[in-house]
């Protein structure tokens, strides 16, 4: 097999998984599914994935570097610290509406027995985070924004911005109420949350 068949393969393997694991959950799923489901055999799979647990970590771990990869490009790019925050928050609530599989399985999946995801992999999934907690610590700094501790402040901030997304990709959210503007409101409601008063 050549290398340009592998990765396709791979993808596919992947890409397979992402779905049905979104539509049918982790304990319905197993690698001769999504070998029927691909239409290749099982034993295919095995050579790019150990097992079940392996190919979930590896779609966590993909949508983690693409959230990171958006955070990192936002980071170096903005100076002004109100607006690096403002893009950052976006970017997350962009990238979780944008990729409601991805997102569902990096954050709203819990199989019970599920292998935990290793150690290296959660280090780098935390670089969010940090960049987050970084821009925080620059705005305090700058006295632009009242925080008095970084770390706990962007972890409170994830969860009201994981908030407004889980309730879009469930499709919970009141009819009446407007989409866009809710959205807008939501990330308008985390940034004001952060500024020190004028």
């Amino acid at each position: 097999m050549g290398t340009t068949a592998s990765v396709d393969l791979r993808r596919v393997i992947l890409d397979t998984t992402r779905h049905l694991l979104v539509k049918e959950g982790y304990a319905n799923l197993s690698m001769r599914k999504i070998a029927r489901a691909t239409g290749y055999s099982a034993t295919s799979i095995y050579l790019y994935f150990r097992d079940k647990d392996d190919l979930f970590h590896a779609l966590i771990e993909e949508g983690y570097e693409a959230l990171n990869a958006t955070f990192k490009a936002i980071h170096h790019a903005t100076a002004d610290v109100l607006d690096r925050f403002r893009q950052l928050c976006r970017a997350y609530l962009d990238f979780g509406l944008q990729n409601p599989e991805y997102y569902e399985i990096m954050f709203l999946l819990h199989p019970e027995h599920m292998a935990r995801y290793p150690a290296d992999k959660f280090r780098k999934a935390r670089q969010n985070l940090d960049v987050l907690a970084q821009t925080l610590t620059e705005g305090v700094q700058a006295g632009l924004f009242k925080v008095d501790n970084p770390r706990v402040w962007a972890s409170t901030i994830w969860a009201s911005l994981h908030g407004t997304v889980s309730l879009m990709i469930a499709h919970r959210l009141d009819i009446r109420i407007d989409k866009d503007e809710f959205v807008e409101t939501s990330l308008r409601h985390v940034v004001q949350g952060v500024q020190a008063p004028a």
